[in-house]
């Protein structure tokens, strides 16, 4: 993937796919647990949901808790803004009017599996890492860059914990 000159002005976006020998009825029951997604990620430690929410819903928001050995710690509630089970799970981190970062894990049935695609998109609302570029502005293309190669990374990761988990 390429990110020539990105700005985090431009929501710039990280997607990544995978085929799984599942149905999409089974991927939907582990995308959509978020309270089991630390188990399958490198930065989110823990997720709890919020307002006695205990599954996916549209609406219902949860209390993400995630750690980066250069950014610290730091936790972000996020907002379920797409659930179409078993299609689409996509929450927005922090005002689902104008979000620090949107997140969405599509599921289509193919080749006797589901292609599992998770998507992310920075902003347009600021993040933690506006921060980094209100400090750097001249480094801010770099910085995003960084980030975006982070998210990929992490991203491919969890789609492989996730194909392994629902083939299992």
């Amino acid at each position: 993937m390429e990110w020539t000159g990105a700005r985090y002005a431009d929501t710039p976006t990280v997607e990544v796919a995978t085929w799984v020998d599942a149905p999409p009825e089974r991927v939907w029951t582990v995308v959509s647990d978020v309270e089991a997604m630390p188990s399958m990620s490198t930065e989110l430690q823990r997720v709890e949901w919020t307002d006695g929410v205990t599954g996916p819903v549209e609406g219902a928001c949860f209390v993400g808790y995630s750690r980066h050995d250069a950014l610290g710690e730091w936790s972000t509630r996020s907002c379920v803004v797409e659930c179409e089970e078993p299609r689409i799970f996509g929450w927005a981190v922090g005002d689902p009017a104008s979000p620090a970062a949107s997140w969405r894990f599509a599921l289509e049935p193919a080749d006797g599996g589901t292609r599992l695609t998770e998507w992310m998109r920075m902003g347009p609302g600021r993040s933690g890492l506006s921060a980094a570029i209100d400090a750097m502005p001249e480094k801010e293309e770099k910085i995003v860059f960084v980030r975006l190669r982070e998210f990929e990374a992490n991203m491919t990761a969890t789609v492989a914990a996730i194909k392994e988990r629902a083939e299992g």
